[in-house]
């Protein structure tokens, strides 16, 4: 009787769990039984690692064979066990030293051939590793450097099983042939899931464009008020509504708003990065997601498709895909009613907690919201002599599409008016480059780090409203218009908050120790949209 012990990753949502894959060979009838929780993909493994060791030159033990996925209570899948299992049946056959797996945590998926496929889901994999006290991980080569990211993680990349034996039995390690440059490499179509990135723009912008090819907020004609709206959105992180005709621009704003913002710290990267290497959208060569990614789903996505959810375990939906990064609904009053309304939670908590008969599972949901939409189904109602045939029930039904509980919890409400001859024609005042926005929403948000280094919050639109009111109080007299406004009942108390902090990033913007009277006003204009007299000429914050 032969038995071995070994360790790989189950994942869940993008969380992982360690699970002990013991092997037990008996005398009898040849036998292969799996047990554990597994599902279909990780039953096949069975024939996946009896013809990957086969085609190794090891000998398959002619027994009866019991492999075990510890704990049993935890839903298994995938195909990344198979290199844990091949490796406990060796050992367990006396093949390798078991004691020189049983510390290990291999992770990867095994060819008939014996190769090792990458898998999505290395990057949070090897953080469940790291954090459940291990050192040492295997996994395919082509993810070495994902899993490299851990920090305190000795990281081994494979390219076959034979690989992996002859390193753990002390014998020459054979040369793999590598693969021909100018050839597609039918390896990292474990890393990629079709269909999964789509609408997604992937992380580094709009189109999947590098960081420094990101469109350029120059090229946006006019809308001076909106632009500093976009300015403060980024330096504050505050959610966005753009209202206002066909071709005012407003998607051209919402796809420069990642490049405005600051890049990612090594923390939120490594966030992005396990979300995106479990929904398949990771490229291949980047294994670090350094930029704010950017979701435009169409507005025929399901709510399931936005918030996550799937067969099984729920998978990562578009609020997770752009954590850290913006979420953009571009004609935001066609999506559904469910749809919209199932963002209220992730939008107020920065996760989204979905649960199945499968299991419960919470995902993270920290992004910046930018919602877009037309005044009425024809999107001439606030032009003049356009001939608007809308009636105006139609038009109170379009825009009641957007509920009141969904628009109070985003701070920034700015029409976005159709542009003018002189402004498109180029004969009015240049706008600002996306790079002189950048550098003063990244003195912004380092005056806000400083005031905040105490807290547990690094930006204005996460600290509570308690905190704000009675920590960060604004200058004496200056919430004169903002009490006012709150006694007519146009504010909540939730928009109470968000006008806060809204002031407060504009103060950072404009360099005051606090928010100003004028700050409140400014906040409180781009809040209700009733104008209170500030110059809206973007770049003047003193």
């Amino acid at each position: 009787m032969g038995f071995a012990r070994t360790c790989s990753v189950a994942l869940v949502g993008v969380e992982g769990v360690v699970v002990e894959v013991q092997a037990d060979l008996e005398p009898g009838v040849a036998a292969f039984t799996l047990v554990g929780l597994p599902d279909k993909s990780l039953t096949e493994s069975r024939d996946r690692v009896r013809a990957a060791i086969v085609n190794s030159q090891a000998e398959w033990p002619q027994k009866k064979i019991t492999v075990g996925l510890s704990p049993a209570s935890v839903p298994k899948g995938g195909s990344g066990f198979d290199l844990a299992v091949a490796a406990a049946l060796l050992a367990a056959a006396e093949r390798i030293d078991p004691t020189a797996i049983a510390d290990l945590v291999l992770i990867g998926e095994l060819g008939l051939d014996g190769r090792v496929r990458p898998v999505r889901g290395i990057l949070p994999a090897v953080l469940a590793a790291a954090d459940a006290g291990y050192h040492q991980v295997v996994v395919p080569e082509q993810t070495a450097g994902e899993a490299a990211l851990v920090p305190g993680v000795s990281v081994l990349g494979v390219r076959t099983l034979r690989q992996l034996i002859a390193i753990l039995t002390d014998e020459p390690v054979p040369q793999e042939p590598p693969h021909e440059d100018g050839r597609p490499d039918p390896m990292l179509a474990g890393l990629l899931l079709p269909g999964a990135g789509a609408g997604t723009g992937l992380a580094a912008g709009p189109a999947g464009q590098p960081a420094d090819t990101l469109p350029d907020l120059a090229d946006v004609a006019g809308q001076h008020t909106a632009r500093r709206a976009l300015e403060i959105a980024a330096a504050g992180g505050h959610h966005l509504f753009l209202t206002g005709p066909p071709g005012a621009g407003k998607t051209m704003l919402a796809e420069r708003l990642p490049g405005i913002l600051p890049p990612l710290t090594r923390q939120e990267s490594l966030e992005a990065t396990a979300v995106h290497s479990v929904a398949g959208i990771l490229p291949p060569g980047e294994p670090l997601v350094r930029h704010a990614p950017y979701c435009a789903p169409h507005h025929s996505a399901t709510m399931q498709s936005l918030v996550g959810g799937g067969n099984g375990l729920p998978r990562p939906g578009a609020v997770s895909l752009a954590h850290r990064g913006v979420l953009f609904l571009d004609e935001s009053p066609e999506f559904s009613a469910k749809a919209l309304d199932a963002l209220r939670q992730p939008l107020e908590s920065g996760h989204v907690i979905v649960a199945r008969a499968a299991g419960v599972v919470r995902l993270p949901a920290r992004f910046l919201l930018v919602l877009a939409a037309n005044p009425c189904p024809c999107g001439r109602h606030t032009l003049h002599g356009t001939g608007c045939e809308c009636p105006s029930a139609v038009i109170r039904r379009y825009q009641a599409r957007l509920s009141g509980p969904l628009l109070d919890r985003v701070d920034l409400r700015v029409e976005a008016r159709p542009v003018t001859r002189s402004d498109l024609l180029g004969h009015g005042p240049r706008g600002e480059p996306s790079s002189t926005v950048a550098a003063r929403v990244r003195e912004a948000r380092d005056r806000a780090a400083t005031r905040l280094a105490d807290t547990p919050w690094t930006v204005n639109s996460a600290i509570p409203g308690h905190a704000l009111r009675t920590r960060f109080p604004a200058a004496p007299g200056a919430l004169a218009a903002v009490e006012h406004d709150l006694e007519r009942g146009l504010l909540t108390a939730r928009g109470l908050d968000r006008v806060l902090r809204v002031a407060w990033t504009v103060a950072d913007l404009a360099g005051h120790d606090r928010p100003t009277a004028d700050d409140l006003a400014l906040a409180l204009e781009l809040r209700t949209g009733i104008a209170r007299g500030i110059p809206a000429t973007q770049g003047e914050w003193t």
